[in-house]
């Protein structure tokens, strides 16, 4: 090539990389407010605002009606020197009804999600179905589930004496009565884990499965193996939400079995309304529900400091 071509040949410049525009991200970011602003907003009001009001209450003894006084830890010392018998029993009862409606309840909408993740014709009828009693009033759930489990006219005895045994007095022992309220509850949110389970299922890798199929992986193997490793945030988030929602059951309580027999199904939140609206204590109900927040925030926290060690984040 002559000095003259090379003078002459045209210099190609190397594009420039575009550089996103400030405008644009914080248009990407108004418009993510926007959408998660009013869950926030209502966050705030309904559930952190009203926390600091709650725990000056705590400080005072009030009745609702008259000036409240300040009575400096009085409550808490209730509480805790042993004065409120009931306290300690509505605890034990809550953990004892966590811990038999959580991981059921998880492991059923597992099963369901798994039954209805198929494209077979009628299946989102039977999604519709297994969802329903969610959506339900827990009230109505409640009278429905003391119709079943009634010793004297419920279908559960009806089906036992079909074959000659007599059926137990489900709500009248405090053992069976627990266990009425942890199967009506189960069956109530079972719609509410399958679909949050089957949501989980829809990232769960196909080229994973087909892999793992061509390796010679069994169905069973398939599940354990691939299948739940990506199902651990998932049901992580449901453990937590599961957790909270049990510290917290009341309407089933109130209306199957009003915290009875004796004080069998006597659980921590119908201790607080008891207090605050049958005693009129409404001082020591705000000292029972800040030692509830912070229950629910150190069992969130060891959850969470746990799940490091089975939660497979992709």
């Amino acid at each position: 090539m002559s000095a003259k071509q090379a003078i002459e040949t045209p210099i190609v410049k190397a594009a420039r990389p575009q550089v996103p525009r400030r405008g644009s991200g914080r248009r990407r970011n108004l418009r993510g407010w926007m959408f998660i602003g009013p869950v926030v907003l209502g966050t705030l009001i309904f559930n952190i605002i009203p926390v600091a009001p709650t725990l000056v209450t705590s400080f005072t003894d009030w009745d609702g009606l008259s000036a409240p006084k300040f009575s400096g830890l009085a409550n808490y010392k209730e509480m805790f020197s042993g004065h409120d018998p009931l306290f300690g029993k509505s605890l034990i009862n809550t953990v004892i009804y966590t811990v038999g409606y959580v991981p059921v309840g998880i492991i059923i909408g597992i099963a369901l999600a798994l039954l209805v993740n198929n494209r077979l014709r009628g299946m989102a009828v039977i999604r519709a179905l297994i969802f329903l009693p969610y959506v339900t009033s827990l009230v109505a759930v409640g009278v429905v589930s003391r119709w079943v489990f009634s010793d004297q006219y419920g279908i559960i005895n009806a089906i036992l004496a079909t074959f000659g045994i007599t059926g137990p007095h489900w709500l009248g022992e405090p053992g069976s009565a627990m266990a009425a309220v942890i199967v009506t509850a189960i069956w109530a949110n079972m719609g509410f884990n399958m679909i949050i389970i089957l949501a989980g299922l829809q990232g769960v890798p196909e080229s994973l499965t087909e892999a793992a199929t061509l390796d010679g992986a069994g169905r069973f193997s398939r599940f354990v193996h691939v299948t739940i490793p990506f199902l651990t945030p998932t049901i992580f988030m449901l453990l937590i939400l599961q957790t909270i929602g049990s510290f917290q059951v009341f309407a089933l309580i109130l209306v199957m079995t009003g915290g009875g027999p004796g004080d069998g199904t006597y659980v921590y939140i119908y201790h607080l309304w008891y207090q605050a609206f049958t005693l009129r204590k409404m001082g020591y109900a705000s000292a029972l529900a800040i030692v509830l927040f912070a229950v629910l925030l150190a069992v969130t926290w060891i959850q969470n400091r746990l799940s490091k060690r089975w939660v497979f984040y992709q």
